[in-house]
């Protein structure tokens, strides 16, 4: 094939490829006028539009936090979901996907606050509330900034905010409606409390961290009995003052021991020589003790005036400790279960703020941790104290302020889990849904089913309201179905502020009493609900009730909303509508450094998509890098991922120039068929076809790793490598009008189309820009995938697979000619291969040049040139040799018909030409 130079006078007359698509993307400077042009021209509007009468498919947004700008988590979150839509768009469906921004709540209150300093003292909550949410909207603009440059399509007009009136107003109508079907309460009952910020925190936003405790072992006197105890261990020595009973386990045996220096001691058989070997006792069993003997005992508390009884629960195990457990009903789950099944009081001696209050009178006033070496004193004073060390666990943290968390019984507001049936009709309800990877059903499940009732109230400011009052003359809290309606009309009307600037009974109906003591003299709350909630009914606010209906197709999110996001959408969905808001749960892993680290500034790791990716490579790179990923794992990136995408990305855009290059979308009109191709075209078109058909379904089961493996592969190695070196010579040589060239034109046509739409859903930038030099008049994303089912012919598989099996060896064997110094093109090879089946194929001995490109293949001896090199494969022995015809000056080709100095094709296709 001829490479044109200045001195060779045919040079004029090959039919190089010609575009103005440049090699140099350039993606960082050149997209945003993209985006621009999208924004213009309402492309993603359109695409809806075009497709209005096609089934839907919508996927529901998880919304961000709006705080700080988009990270990477956030990038392969918001271009996984862009990739899906754009390709369920192409696959038919009228698509939808509302991008939303969860605006309320601590972490935003809590940078208002610090943003004020010293102001903030003098800040009312009304004017605080209106800090926050001006905050709120500055990172929804931000991040909207950031979701355009990531390349994502969304209607900038066609957005929800958590924040929005009526979005609040719709918040305030679900909770209505879960209140009047019984679902919420008040209570008072252990929760996660965080005495930093002094507000109640849901499970969902706990972080585990390594903490240092105290480990002490302690002993209960047995009242009316001398010497004897039942040992206890703790690691929060400060819930001891709100000891009401000691726990054990009907299945374990007890017995009483002869410690060596404390007494006798009451504790689980199992445990003897744990006890021993952390404690340094030693222990004798004097006798067992009956499930009959314990329930008769009674304790006494080791420094307060106080009796603690037995109790008996399956939460007792062998796992640490005595199997007597030290219980609390004020400061633990199964504490509280247990104490409040014997009618315990929840007593929790303990403030907002982690201060002992009254009912701990010998350390009113000290936080918790400063207590805990206290009463260890207190104890070794009391001589209860058997043992005392420190250990290292895993322990909840706050994931605002980082500090520790405490269990501590206040009254709150509560969602029942168990009411109506709930839990187990929600169970019943998952097993229904679609779970990708398929152990989310399994970890959904184990956290459905030990679910605690959900704790909504937050004591803080920023946030929608619990819309109950207080009696000011006896306490009493008031709320019922008729406040609630009041209130939402009143919210509709004029907004949730109204709840800060206006008296309780303008907000309440007229004639409203306390339902204890009667008294008209009511006081709003000042608890607002966790902002899970108001993201987990953000299918109602966008979708509306849909009862007995699934909203959306698809959720996709982080695999820590198993028990986030999924859960506060389900419990509502499920108590209301009988149906989860999801028909498929999607999710993905963390983003991690190269070396599998997870990001942190303090370790100097963080990659930030925009400054670190997108500024130096263009946002097709980072959606590229995005593809390749196995994303339902934790994934990897650094600098070597992204220059490797780099590279592939590279590959991928010289294809599109080469397809660029020699053909316009006003081939495609030329519609040929299959009797008008020559065999080559006809099978890589019906390898295109294959692969056209692999990667919609790879693109429908969210495989989109597969994807760019299989195009890659197909445009380095079937197209470049293979196909377009093997039409080359036609392409450039044969007559531009020639029924070859034509069909190989064609065929290139069809292969760029197809290529630019399978590629569309995550090129967004390049894809439009080749559709649009190729000629197209519209955006890429009003096409569909193509049907090319015409073009499947299995029996050309067959026919070429002995071609191919050859031709890998030909290359060998001209590779080992190369090496020996013998060889540069391959046109000036000439191929033997003695007894080879290509002999009895249908394939010619010219079809078989032009599919190995080399000047000739021989199958029969004769006189010998000289050999190059020889090969032995597979497919049998192979000699590479000198050919016997000299060199055509134009395509470069060794014939031997020729017509002068021109082979006879190149002679007749220049002869035709007109003079230059």
């Amino acid at each position: 094939m001829a490479k044109p130079e200045t001195e060779n006078p045919y040079s004029k007359t090959v039919l190089l490829p010609e575009t103005n698509f440049p090699m140099k993307a350039d993606l960082a400077k050149r997209e945003p006028g993209q985006i621009q042009i999208w924004k213009t021209e309402k492309v993603f509007q359109k695409m809806r539009e075009i497709r209005k009468n096609k089934p839907s498919f919508v996927l529901h947004d998880g919304p961000p936090y709006a705080n700080g700008n988009f990270h990477v988590g956030h990038s392969l979150n918001k271009i996984l979901k862009d990739i899906i839509i754009k390709s369920k768009t192409l696959s038919g469906f009228q698509t939808d996907m509302i991008p939303g921004w969860d605006c309320h709540g601590l972490p935003i209150e809590v940078q208002v606050l610090k943003n004020l300093g010293k102001e903030a003292r003098n800040t009312s909550p009304s004017e605080l509330r209106k800090k926050c949410r001006e905050y709120a909207a500055e990172f929804v603009g931000k991040q909207g900034e950031d979701l355009n440059r990531f390349l994502c399509f969304w209607d900038e007009d066609h957005k929800y905010l958590t924040m929005a009136p009526e979005f609040e107003a719709r918040i305030v109508e679900v909770f209505g409606s879960l209140f009047e079907k019984g679902y919420i309460y008040k209570g008072k009952k252990p929760v996660y409390w965080c005495i930093d910020l002094a507000t109640a925190h849901a499970e969902a936003e706990i972080e585990y961290q390594n903490h240092v405790s105290p480990s002490i072992y302690v002993k209960f006197a047995v009242k009316g009995e001398t010497d004897s105890y039942c040992l206890i261990w703790t690691t929060t020595p400060w819930t001891l003052p709100a000891n009401l009973a000691i726990c054990f386990n009907e299945e374990l045996p007890y017995s009483l021991f002869q410690s060596d220096s404390h007494g006798r001691l009451i504790l689980a058989d199992g445990l003897k020589e744990a006890v021993e070997q952390k404690t340094g006792i030693t222990l004798t069993k004097i006798k067992s003790l009956s499930n009959a003997d314990l329930k008769q005992m009674v304790f006494l508390h080791p420094f307060l005036e106080r009796e603690s009884i037995p109790l008996f629960g399956n939460h007792v195990t062998l796992d640490a400790g005595t199997g007597c457990v030290h219980t609390a009903p004020g400061h633990g789950t199964d504490d509280y279960r247990v104490g409040t099944a014997a009618g315990l009081p929840t007593l929790s001696p303990v403030d907002d703020f982690g201060r002992y209050t009254d009912e701990f009178e010998m350390m009113k006033g000290i936080k918790i941790w400063d207590a805990n070496p206290k009463i260890v004193e207190l104890l070794r004073e009391k001589n209860a104290l058997v043992h005392f060390s420190e250990f290292t666990h895993s322990y909840p943290h706050s994931w605002r302020s980082k500090k520790p968390l405490i269990f501590r019984a206040t009254p709150q507001w509560f969602f029942s889990i168990d009411h109506n049936g709930l839990r187990e009709e929600s169970l019943k309800a998952i097993d229904k849904v679609q779970w990708i990877p398929d152990w989310g059903i399994t970890r959904i499940r184990s956290m459905v089913e030990s679910r605690p009732d959900w704790c909504l109230s937050r004591q803080r400011n920023w946030g929608v309201p619990i819309p109950s009052f207080t009696c000011k003359s006896c306490g009493q809290t008031h709320l019922d179905d008729k406040t609630i309606q009041h209130f939402i009309q009143i919210v509709k009307k004029e907004g949730i502020e109204v709840w800060y600037e206006k008296d309780a009974k303008d907000l309440l109906p007229q004639g409203t009493k306390c339902i204890k003591c009667g008294s008209d003299d009511l006081k709003q709350d000042k608890d607002i609900l966790d902002v899970w909630f108001d993201s987990g009914v953000s299918s109602f606010a966008v979708f509306g009730d849909s009862i007995g209906k699934e909203p959306a197709d698809l959720y996709l999110e982080g695999s820590d909303q198993h028990r986030g996001w999924f859960q506060s959408s389900l419990w509502p969905s499920m108590a209301i509508r009988k149906t989860p808001p999801y028909k498929s749960v999607l999710t993905h892993g963390y983003v991690l450094d190269e070396k599998g680290h997870a990001m942190s500034k303090s370790l100097g790791n963080v990659i930030n998509p925009t400054t670190d990716i997108i500024n130096q490579y263009g946002a097709d790179i980072l959606r590229l890098w995005v593809s390749t990923q196995d994303f339902r794992d934790d994934v990897k990136i650094g600098k070597d991922s992204i220059k490797t995408v780099s590279e592939a990305y590279r590959k991928i855009r010289n294809t599109f120039r080469y397809l660029l290059g020699n053909t316009s979308a006003s081939t495609l009109e030329w519609n040929l068929k299959k009797e008008d191709l020559e065999t080559i075209d006809r099978y890589y078109l019906h390898k295109l076809a294959k692969l056209n058909e692999e990667v919609k379904k790879l693109y429908e089961t969210y495989q989109f790793h597969q994807v760019y493996h299989k195009v890659l592969v197909f445009c380095t190695v079937d197209l470049s490598q293979d196909y377009f070196e093997i039409i080359r010579d036609r392409m450039y040589c044969d007559a531009k009008e020639s029924k070859t060239r034509r069909s190989s034109e064609y065929t290139l046509a069809v292969i760029l189309e197809v290529l630019s739409k399978l590629l569309a859903p995550i090129l967004s930038f390049t894809t439009e820009e080749v559709w649009s030099t190729f000629g197209k008049k519209d955006s890429v994303y009003y096409a569909d995938f193509s049907d090319l089912t015409e073009w499947v012919d299995e029996s050309l598989e067959s026919e070429f697979k002995p071609v191919f099996a050859t031709k890998e060896d030909v290359q060998k064997a001209l590779e080992e000619a190369r090496k020996l110094g013998k060889l540069g093109k391959s046109l000036e090879a000439e191929v033997f291969i003695p007894g080879n089946s290509l002999q009895n194929s249908k394939f010619s001995k010219d079809d078989l040049s032009l599919f190995f490109v080399v000047s000739e293949v021989s199958f029969d001896q004769k006189e010998i040139s000289e050999v190059f090199s020889e090969w032995k494969g597979e497919s049998g022995s192979i000699q590479i040799r000198k050919p016997h015809q000299e060199e055509c000056p134009r395509c470069w080709r060794h014939v031997s018909e020729k017509e002068g100095i021109l082979c006879k094709r190149c002679e007749e296709v220049v002869s035709k030409l007109s003079p230059k």
